[in-house]
């Protein structure tokens, strides 16, 4: 790539970084201000909702301190050891946040099922209702905001904090509910909506958890970006077609992979050089994903008489098996009666191997003049 390129990408990914650390601060410091009011108030009332509302709002806190501690090591530049980068530090850190979060839940369970067995007399002042509600519009809209601004820079560790200050917002609306019930019928109802939450802050950490798991174990890219991948290089003169994609994800907005494509046979390598590099510089500015490394198919500049039978036969064979997803890469030389071609197989079939050599016994009972080799490829990528 260009100095110029990459220098913006560099440029682009520290300001990035700038701003999830900013908004993690604003996190740090409304959750910390909210724990002591709430911790205050919550051992004045003897309420133990609001006590853990306090808890909650620390584990907050210490997930923002975590999300800027990740941010920070995920952009430390490649070095020998680690030449793709530290970018899934940030999926680390997501999942570090979860647990954090499913900690909270089920420690609120406790706390809930303790109250349920040992209930103790709650007073709700005017005053402590007042700063509950509070608490309640501030988590709501710290929770919104960090979500919000989270998905805008793909960092999933923030999507997390906010997903988590949204639940803190739904108990501290328990507990006024809870208060609300036993000022009018004497029914004190707050450890068992407390358990409640409890449940939807698990299953939520759970989920969280799941995800960040996830892109750890490297999950299949975004249709819209794999879309916008191959669009890119079929742009490109002399591409008539983009197969293949491979994207590795090394990080929020470090995607880098390998592609295939079909040109005509007659190009030169001097054209194919210009080609692939042209592809290459394509797709970088208009997605921002690496390739590092782009493959040919040779393909047919005009279908002969056999050519365009294989060919029809091959789609034949996609359109009445609903295994084969797509055939690419074809490329019949009828002066020596050789065929090349790539077979996409689904993941349903236990062998799928044995679906392409199925392909292959009908191509050759068809044509049994032409040799035939075909490769197994997996629908890796939409």
């Amino acid at each position: 790539m260009a100095d110029k390129s990459t220098a913006g990408m560099m440029s682009q990914e520290n300001d990035r970084k700038a701003q999830i650390v900013r908004v993690s601060i604003i996190g740090i410091i409304a959750n910390v201000a909210l724990a002591a009011f709430k911790a205050a108030v919550g051992l004045l009332s003897n309420s133990i909702a609001i006590v853990l509302d306090a808890v909650n709002n620390l584990s907050d806190a210490a997930s923002s301190i975590i999300t800027i501690v990740g941010t920070r090591l995920a952009g430390k530049q490649p070095d020998k050891k680690h030449p793709y980068g530290y970018g899934r530090i940030e999926y680390l850190t997501t999942m570090v946040v979860s647990a954090i979060v499913l900690w909270a839940g089920i420690t609120s369970l406790s706390e809930s099922i303790q109250g349920i067995i040992h209930p103790e007399q709650a007073s709700y002042e005017a005053v402590t209702l007042v700063i509950v509600a509070a608490a309640v519009v501030v988590k709501l809209v710290l929770g919104r905001y960090v979500k919000a601004e989270g998905k805008r820079l793909g960092a999933d560790a923030l999507v997390a904090s906010g997903e988590d200050a949204t639940m803190d917002s739904i108990i501290s609306a328990s507990t006024l509910v809870a208060a609300f019930i036993f000022l009018f019928t004497g029914v004190s109802l707050e450890a068992w909506l407390g358990a409640v939450i409890s449940v939807v802050i698990i299953k939520s950490g759970i989920e969280m958890l799941g995800e960040a798991l996830d892109k750890v174990l490297g999950e299949r890219v975004d249709a819209d970006i794999t879309t916008a991948v191959r669009d890119a290089a079929t742009s490109v003169d002399h591409v008539r077609g983009a197969y293949d994609l491979i994207l590795n994800d090394y990080g929020p907005q470090r995607l880098q992979g390998s592609i295939h494509v079909e040109v005509d046979e007659q190009l030169t390598a001097r054209d194919i050089d210009r080609v692939t590099r042209e592809i290459q510089a394509t797709v970088y500015r208009e997605t921002g994903v690496i390739l590092h490394t782009v493959g040919i198919y040779s393909t047919n500049t005009t279908d002969g008489s056999d050519t365009a039978r294989i060919r029809a036969a091959l789609q034949q064979i996609v359109d009445e098996n609903e295994d084969v997803l797509q055939f690419h890469g074809l490329y019949v030389d009828e002066n020596i009666k050789g065929a090349n071609f790539d077979l996409v197989v689904s993941f349903g079939p236990k062998n799928r191997q044995a679906v392409v050599d199925q392909a292959l016994e009908t191509m050759q009972t068809q044509f049994p003049e032409y040799g035939f080799s075909a490769v197994l490829d997996s629908d890796i990528a939409d």
